[in-house]
C-alpha cells in the first residue's frame, strides 16, 4: 500500500460514520476493469461481487464509460420537469422491450431504496388501501419505508421503531428451511399458508395494496423459490385486487439468467422496482409499472431532485446496446450453469455446505455444522471468504446469520475465470476442512 494510502485510511474511522466503514473487507482499490480489482498495493482480486450485482456488465465497460463521458460534455444534471432530456425519453422507449408485460411507464429515481418507496407509495395512492405484504427474510433498502418493509436482521431494524404502520410479514418459500418439509411443494404450501393467517388474523385481504417480494432473495441468503410459489402470489393479487410488486433491484438486467427474475419465473408483476445494474455503476433507480396504473399518480404525490440523471440514462441506453450486441444473457446462463455445477460437486465434498442454490450468475453456498439440524455457520462462511479473499477471490456473505457465502460474478466473465474461482474455491475448502469425503 501506498504510503498516501496508509495515511488515508488511517482516518476512515475518523472521518466516515460506522455506519458507513465498519464494513468487510474494506478493500483499497486503485483501479478497476471488467472481473477485476486492482488493489493499491499491487493485488489483482476477481470481483465475484460486481459492487454488490451493479457492474454487471464488469467495471468500465468501455461503451459504458464512453457514453457516460460523452453524456457529461453537454449536461450533468437536469431537474426533470424543470427541464427535459434526450437520453431520459430515449431510456423510456428502449427499456419496455426488455422488460416484463405492461411495464412501459417510468418514475427514475436514483438507487434501489428510492425504488421500492415509490412503489410502495404509487400502491397505496392509486388502490386507496394501506396494508402491505412483504415476506420474512426479505431486504427492500435503507430507507425509512424500505426498513419497515425488511426483515432480513433485527439489527437493520434496531432502534428505528415505530416503522410504516400497517406492513404485515408472510414466510417466502424455502425449500431448505420449510419446518413443515424440505420439498417445493411445502415450501410453497408453508408460504400461502402463512398469508392466509394474515387474511384471518391481522387485515382483510381488501385492505391489502401489494404483495411486496423478491423473485430471489438477496441479502436473505439468495433463496430461489419455487416458481409455484410467485404464480400462486399472482393468483392470490388477481382475486382480491391486490398489486404484486416484484423487487428486481438485485434480480433484475440478466442476474437470472433472463433480463428479469419475472421472466424466469414467468410472472408478470403489476409494478416493478429496479436500480443496481440499471446503469452499470451510475446510480439510477426506477419504479415502473403500466401506464394505467402509473398514470394515476398524479403530479405533486411524487418528485425527485436527482432522479432520471442525463448521465446515469445515457450509461443505461449503452447498458441495453451491450446486453443486444454481446449475447449477454447467454452467457449468463452458459457460465451460471457451469460456476453452481462446480459448486455442487464441491458440496460433496465436504459437509458444512449444507446447500447449494441460485439462478442464473447469483449463486450461493450455505455453510452449516455438520450435526445433523442444519445449524448455521456464520463463522466458517467468514473463513471460506477469507481464504479465498486471500487467494484473489472477492465474494460475500448473505443470510440472517451470515452463514450464507454469495457469489455476483459479471454477466461478462469467461469459462477460464469461472474455472480459476473454483479452483481457488477448492483449495481453500480444503485447507479449511482437509478431511474432506
Amino acid at each position: 500500500m501506498k504510503a498516501n494510502d496508509t495515511e488515508l485510511t488511517s482516518r476512515i474511522h475518523q472521518n466516515l460514520a460506522p455506519s458507513l466503514a465498519e464494513d468487510w473487507p474494506m478493500l483499497m482499490i486503485e483501479s478497476a476493469q471488467g472481473a477485476y480489482l486492482h488493489t493499491t498495493d499491487g493485488k489483482k482480486v476477481m470481483d465475484f461481487t460486481s459492487g454488490i450485482g451493479v457492474t454487471n456488465l464488469g467495471h468500465n465497460h468501455p461503451k459504458v464509460l464512453h457514453a457516460a463521458i460523452e453524456q457529461m460534455k453537454k449536461v450533468t444534471h437536469s431537474a426533470v420537469g424543470i427541464v427535459m432530456h434526450e437520453t431520459i425519453l430515449k431510456l423510456t422507449e428502449v427499456l419496455p422491450t426488455v422488460m416484463p408485460a405492461n411495464m412501459d411507464m417510468f418514475f427514475f429515481g436514483n438507487s434501489g431504496s428510492e425504488a421500492v418507496e415509490g412503489a410502495i407509495k404509487l400502491a397505496r395512492y392509486v388502490t386507496g388501501r394501506q396494508g402491505i405484504i412483504a415476506f420474512t427474510g426479505g431486504f427492500h433498502g435503507r430507507t425509512y419505508g424500505a426498513t419497515s418493509v425488511t426483515s432480513v436482521k433485527s439489527k437493520y431494524r434496531k432502534h428505528y421503531q415505530p416503522f410504516v404502520p400497517g406492513i404485515y410479514f408472510a414466510e417466502y418459500a424455502n425449500p431448505y428451511r420449510c419446518p413443515i418439509g424440505d420439498t417445493p411443494e411445502k415450501a410453497v404450501e408453508w408460504s400461502l399458508a402463512s398469508i392466509q393467517r394474515l387474511f384471518k388474523h391481522f387485515i382483510p385481504p381488501n385492505e391489502v395494496a401489494a404483495i411486496l417480494v423478491e423473485p430471489v432473495q438477496g441479502e436473505g441468503g439468495y433463496v430461489a423459490p419455487p416458481a409455484e410459489f410467485h404464480h400462486q402470489l399472482r393468483e392470490i393479487c388477481d382475486e382480491h385486487g391486490i398489486l404484486l410488486i416484484f423487487d428486481e433491484v438485485q434480480t433484475g438486467f440478466g442476474r437470472t439468467g433472463e433480463m428479469f427474475g419475472a421472466q424466469t419465473f414467468g410472472v408478470s408483476p403489476d409494478i416493478l422496482a429496479v436500480a443496481k445494474a440499471i446503469a452499470n455503476g451510475y446510480p439510477l433507480g426506477a419504479t415502473v409499472s403500466s401506464r394505467d396504473i402509473m398514470s394515476q399518480w398524479r403530479a405533486g404525490s411524487h418528485g425527485t431532485t436527482f432522479g432520471g440523471n442525463p448521465v446515469a440514462c445515457a450509461a443505461a441506453l449503452a447498458v441495453q446496446e451491450v446486453f443486444a450486441e454481446e449475447n449477454i444473457l447467454s452467457n449468463a446462463k452458459a457460465m451460471g450453469k457451469l460456476f453452481y455445477d462446480g459448486l455442487v460437486q464441491l458440496k460433496q465434498k465436504h459437509d458444512f455446505i449444507g446447500d447449494v442454490r441460485g439462478v442464473g450468475m447469483m449463486l450461493a453456498l450455505e455453510i452449516v455444522k455438520p450435526d445433523g439440524k442444519k445449524t448455521p455457520d456464520p463463522e466458517t462462511a467468514m473463513k471460506i471468504l477469507n481464504t479465498a479473499l486471500e487467494a484473489g477471490l472477492l465474494g460475500y456473505m448473505a443470510g440472517p446469520d451470515g452463514q450464507v457465502v454469495r457469489f455476483i460474478p459479471p454477466l461478462i466473465v469467461t469459462e477460464q475465470e469461472i474455472n480459476h474461482a473454483l479452483e481457488i474455491l477448492e483449495v481453500c475448502l480444503h485447507k479449511i476442512n482437509p478431511n474432506e469425503k
